[in-house]
């Protein structure tokens, strides 16, 4: 049986009438091409047109079949392939012409990644819509540096937080986390680290353990670790950019060893 007659007979038996086409929205992961889901490539198998980000990995678009439409509508700081309304629009109009869309999107695609936003603006148009939830970046790039979000006696909770709000101003959520005792991670906040820093030092937390993880959990990924009071310097020296992820909190020093994921994985198959 096909994943497209598995998806419908199981969840939706009795497709709503006079629905055409169908939008599956599709988590790919932090970047390692392994950290995908079954679900998530069997989308990708029956997929007739695919519009990807600019931050999955493109290795995941070989499991796609021969015939398939590619579409890349990723954005990236000061580029945008297509516009927010445009990506909408283009996914009900490849529904109804093709049939089935997935759209591919880093990480978990409800984790900032507006999948809740295409599927509202395409079930207006009779479009079937479903979720494949992927691996966010915010739980498995840390993760894969040793770093636990929580550990007991030092960290109790954690907030995921985007820097950068719809206007491009600093998210009012961040100055919020800085007053709590518990980890914090930002995602897409280094054209706003020295805001950043302003912000937890005007807490009294320049000792605080910071790591910023560029291209985490890829062949290129970059570390650095600091405090509050050095991450600037240790960014520069480093030369750390986009994409990355800012990890903020005791954990930071209390992170395990652990032998290359990747390496020793793979020679162990």
């Amino acid at each position: 049986m096909s994943f497209k007659e598995k998806h419908i007979d199981i969840e939706n038996p009795i497709p709503p009438s006079g629905v055409r086409g169908q939008l599956t929205v599709v988590g790919a992961g932090p970047g390692d091409e392994e950290l995908i889901t079954l679900k998530a490539i069997k989308a990708i198998e029956s997929a007739d047109v695919i519009l990807y980000d600019a931050l999955i990995n493109e290795s995941l678009l070989k499991y796609a079949s021969e015939d398939v439409e590619l579409i890349f509508v990723g954005k990236r700081k000061g580029c945008y392939a297509f516009q927010q309304e445009q990506i909408n629009d283009l996914i009900v109009a490849k529904a109804k012409e093709k049939g089935r869309v997935v759209r591919l999107k880093g990480g978990d695609p409800f984790i900032f990644g507006r999948g809740a936003e295409e599927i509202d603006y395409v079930r207006q148009f009779g479009v079937e819509t479903y979720v494949v939830p992927g691996i966010s970046s915010a739980l498995a790039v840390p993760a894969y540096q040793g770093i636990p979000l929580t550990k007991r006696g030092f960290s109790e909770s954690f907030w995921v937080v985007t820097a950068t709000t719809k206007d491009h101003a600093l998210s009012n959520d961040v100055a919020l986390a800085a007053k709590s005792t518990a980890t914090v991670v930002v995602l897409m906040g280094m054209g706003k680290l020295p805001e950043i820093v302003r912000i937890f030092s005007d807490e009294n937390k320049q000792d605080t353990a910071i790591a910023i993880i560029q291209n985490g959990t890829t062949e290129n990924e970059k570390v650095g670790f600091g405090t509050i009071s050095t991450i600037c310097d240790v960014v520069e020296e480093k030369q750390l950019t986009n994409p990355a992820i800012i990890v903020i909190g005791d954990v930071v020093k209390e992170r395990v060893q652990l032998t290359s994921v990747l390496k020793e994985i793979n020679q162990n198959l």
